[in-house]
């Protein structure tokens, strides 16, 4: 019934990469071969669609899996509503007010599956396909997702609250956020690339064109004419992470790094005369580098602590457990 009620609302050598060895066997690109051969086309034709309607969204979609990834593993807790016996994850600092978003199209991908394949896909491997395919839509990179990946039956507010790294983070600060997740400073620095694509608040980047040192003092004043000084005052305008093709997956953000015009200061950090300043060079200049790390890094990224096998489910509606 739930999953009926969903659906007519919004109709309108991989295995080094895992966490666990356990699950290699089970995780494979071709997992729904038998029993959904046309999952990867079905998602691929709804984020079509949406991209199309929307270009923004693809940045949205990737945004969603990686806040899903680093809250207990890539397991679609990110997509649980709030229940009377738990709080999801949806109103963690860096998840509330509309900033994580795209959850309509999730389940327009997910009715789209349910009416070919009943309770086969599960939001969690929907939202790694859909990911992969939002950059790829907006020109990057694609690449093969391992699936077989289940949902979860919970989701932590704590958690989100601890392991997502704020606007204002140190490189130190990623650093430690990042090697939570068993990934190193230089698959943090080729995942922040993701910011080539998608928009940020006044309220994340207002810090940083304010009061920092680091940033091109012209670049500082445009954005500043869009996000006012005193707090409250235009809290939610939004702005480009990458000024210059915003909805076009490329290494332009890296190369407004060098330039000292990254919007946010987790963003700056990279490139601020730290241990990452020549690896953001090289990929400001040599995209196919960056495209090939950032496909690693997003492999790996997608199998953080799995649930697999006979753990977890295979929810019908992506925001509620069976």
């Amino acid at each position: 019934m739930a999953s009926k009620l969903i659906c007519f609302l919004v109709i309108f050598s991989l295995t080094s990469l895992f966490m666990g060895a356990s699950n290699a066997w089970l995780m494979q690109p071709d997992f729904y071969a038998s029993s959904c051969p046309n999952v990867e086309q079905i998602v691929y034709n709804t984020m079509k669609q949406a991209v199309s309607k929307e270009p923004r969204m693809g940045a949205s979609i990737l945004r969603l899996f990686f806040h899903d990834c680093f809250v207990n593993g890539c397991d679609a807790s990110v997509l649980l509503d709030d229940t009377p016996t738990f709080t999801g994850e949806k109103t963690a600092k860096a998840n509330a007010n509309n900033s994580i978003r795209g959850f309509e199209v999730i389940d327009a991908i997910k009715c789209n599956l349910e009416a070919a394949c009943p309770q086969t896909v599960s939001c969690a491997d929907i939202l790694a396909l859909a990911s992969r395919d939002g950059v790829r839509l907006l020109g990057g990179p694609t690449w093969k997702v391992p699936l077989g990946r289940r949902d979860a039956r919970t989701a932590s507010l704590s958690l989100a609250n601890q392991n997502l790294p704020p606007p204002r983070s140190s490189l130190a600060n990623l650093t430690s956020l990042f090697a939570r997740q068993n990934l190193n400073i230089n698959e943090m620095t080729a995942l922040s690339g993701g910011h080539t694509i998608g928009l940020a608040r006044c309220i994340n980047f207002r810090p940083h064109i304010y009061n920092d040192t680091d940033i091109d003092p012209t670049f500082a004043a445009t954005r500043q004419a869009n996000c006012p000084k005193q707090a409250g005052n235009g809290d939610f305008n939004l702005a480009p992470l990458d000024r210059q093709t915003p909805n076009k997956f490329d290494n332009d953000y890296f190369q407004n790094l060098v330039q000292k015009r990254g919007l946010l200061h987790s963003d700056q950090e990279l490139y601020n005369g730290g241990s990452q300043d020549s690896l953001v060079k090289k990929y400001s200049t040599n995209q196919a580098v960056f495209f090939q790390d950032f496909v690693a890094a997003m492999i790996k990224m997608g199998n953080i602590k799995l649930l697999t096998g006979t753990k977890g489910e295979i929810r019908m509606n992506c925001r509620v457990i069976n």
